[in-house]
């Protein structure tokens, strides 16, 4: 992953949009909970909050959490705008929502995307597919304007919803994908590259903040870095390759001990998946060095587990007990490893949002890196 120069976010800080989040725990979605849930809805309507200050430009979101810990924020489409609220995604490339093409059984309840609605859509007949690692979108390209915040990306290429797995009952409306423009599978240029392109970011940078435990907080910021998100140093990864959000891992420790990525490994950095996930094998083992056979623990006992060390460009990352579990909303705690669902040939870890909770990330289009450091 791509690491940005602190010397040079600083020149171009005024020109930073942030975009403030706000992380809540997700509703489990059993026959009982539905009510709560609609209920919930009805309070926290999908709606575009703008705050501004003197030379600022600060639009804040209510954040869906999926399974948890998963970050979602609003973009509009189409003229007159239509909300939708999104997962900012550095695992994919893809800008797509569910729309009135989509099966009313797999869409019973969303912002659908109504393309007869706005004077500045444009169809294609290019259809799409896009595989995640528990579910399916099927589709078709369009065109349309995009705006983040004030940022306005006109004919922008995108997918609608006709079909998908997993999906259903998720309470976001869509995935705005943040990585390279090689792994589009829509097979147009994605909205930051648009924007980047237009000149209407400064910097080719985008940085994510994610709250602890708080309703709001968390920050996508684009075009450079607010320091006052992070402390300490902001350490600098090289991308293994240009064209994925992925670095090399030395290794993964607990008291000084290797119990994982041995000889080292790869690891993607990805806003868009909730826990850390790696080869199951290697899962089991951890849990077991824990002191865990099942995902769920008791809550009184997060506090005797050991911290777990992440070494990435020779510099660790600590993820203590108290951030790789989680609990749910119904009290109950739970391990923040899980298999990969993916399997590969290679020893592979997915860094998620139980790591990027604990370190500030910075993604550098321009100098093809990553930049951590330690959350406030």
């Amino acid at each position: 992953m791509k690491w940005l120069v602190l010397l040079g976010l600083v020149a171009f800080s005024e020109c930073i949009v942030k975009i403030p989040l706000t992380r809540v725990n997700i509703m489990r979605k059993t026959h009982s909970e539905k009510n709560m849930l609609n209920n919930f809805l009805k309070e926290h309507a999908y709606r575009l909050y703008l705050t501004s200050s003197p030379g600022s430009n600060i639009a804040a979101y209510p954040l869906r959490n999926i399974n948890d810990i998963v970050y979602v924020g609003n973009i509009t489409i189409g003229t007159p705008p239509q909300e939708f609220q999104v997962v900012f995604d550095t695992g994919s490339s893809d800008l797509w929502v569910h729309s009135i093409l989509c099966s009313r059984r797999l869409c019973p309840s969303r912002n659908l995307f109504r393309h007869r609605d706005s004077s500045t859509f444009r169809p294609t007949k290019r259809r799409f597919s896009i595989e995640y690692g528990r579910g399916r979108m099927n589709g078709v390209v369009v065109h349309d304007t995009v705006r983040i915040g004030d940022f306005v990306s006109t004919n922008q290429a995108f997918g609608v919803s006709m079909e998908h797995t997993w999906f259903e009952g998720k309470p976001f409306d869509g995935v705005l994908g943040l990585s390279y423009p090689n792994s589009s599978f829509t097979g147009g240029i994605p909205i930051f590259d648009n924007l980047k392109n237009q000149g209407a970011i400064s910097e080719p940078v985008f940085a994510f903040y994610l709250s602890k435990g708080k309703p709001e907080g968390s920050v996508v910021m684009f075009g450079g870095v607010d320091k006052s998100y992070y402390q300490g140093t902001l350490n600098w990864v090289p991308l293994i390759q240009a064209g994925k959000w992925c670095v090399h891992m030395n290794r993964i420790s607990m008291n000084r001990r290797v119990i994982a990525c041995n000889h080292g490994c790869e690891a993607f950095v990805d806003t868009g998946t909730s826990l850390i996930l790696g080869p199951r094998r290697l899962v089991d083992n951890i849990r077991r060095l824990i002191g865990v056979t099942e995902p769920f623990v008791s809550c009184s006992t997060v506090n005797t587990m050991p911290s777990i060390d992440f070494t990435i460009n020779g510099i660790n990352y600590p993820v203590p007990a108290q951030a790789y579990t989680v609990k749910d909303s119904s009290g109950n705690c739970y391990i923040g490893f899980r298999e990969n669902p993916v399997n590969r040939s290679t020893e592979t870890w997915i860094l998620g949002d139980v790591f990027l909770r604990q370190y500030f990330s910075v993604f550098d289009r321009g100098n093809d890196r990553i930049g951590l450091a330690q959350a406030v």
